[in-house]
């Protein structure tokens, strides 16, 4: 597979990690109208040099209840992901409307931390500015950090400060072609988790439900 020339920067012999702010990827890929495709996204990067590990965080409602995004969650901890997830907290909101809140913030940037010292090279999947002082502190430790967002979008998906900051900024827009998930007909059921069968993420036929990220 040809390496996209978004990516030209990584070095076939450097060590990296991918952290995907599940809801942030979602919401900007949404934004330029597509779906990702996880399967072709994990071979781009794996492509790119050596991948020690993908991770994906998500919160997810409590195990009693439907989750709109298991069939993805399972899907890729299934095939090569690492998942890093956590319940939904739920607030009260008037006339029966639900309200759930997941933020992965502290997850993201504790494994980031944990993994700095093991590798040249860390990717985030996040237009997030929070990550603006982890950027800079895994910078001081001699990694060089690249972030995939999208500025194509009005408002841009990722904050100028976590843009700046970082040593590379990847415009998401300039890897649909590479990583866009087609939506063919779904094929036969069978026994292990299929890459189309995962729903979209974060979205809920249930008008009484309403998902935030902060």
């Amino acid at each position: 597979m040809a390496r996209p020339a978004a990516l030209k920067h990584f070095h076939p012999d450097e060590r990296f990690a991918v952290f995907i702010d599940g809801a942030n990827l979602y919401q900007t890929a949404k934004a330029l109208g597509y779906d990702v495709d996880y399967r072709r996204l994990l071979e781009v990067f794996s492509g790119c040099g050596r991948l020690l590990r993908a991770y994906y965080y998500t919160a997810l409602l409590d195990e009693q209840e439907y989750s709109p995004i298991r069939p993805l969650v399972d899907w890729l901890d299934y095939n090569g992901y690492t998942m890093v997830t956590k319940p939904l907290k739920e607030f009260s909101q008037g006339a029966g409307r639900r309200k759930f809140k997941g933020n992965m913030d502290v997850e993201l940037t504790v494994d980031v931390m944990e993994v700095a010292g093991a590798v040249d090279h860390v990717v985030l999947m996040t237009g997030d500015g929070d990550f603006r002082r982890l950027v800079e502190a895994v910078q001081r430790r001699g990694v060089k950090v690249s972030v995939i967002s999208t500025i194509k979008t009005q408002p841009p998906m990722i904050a100028d400060e976590l843009r700046r900051q970082a040593d590379f900024y990847i415009e998401l827009a300039d890897l649909t072609e590479h990583i866009a998930r087609a939506h063919a007909p779904r094929p036969a059921a069978s026994d292990e988790p299929d890459e189309e069968e995962y729903e979209d993420e974060y979205e809920d036929d249930d008008e009484d439900v309403e998902y935030i990220e902060d």
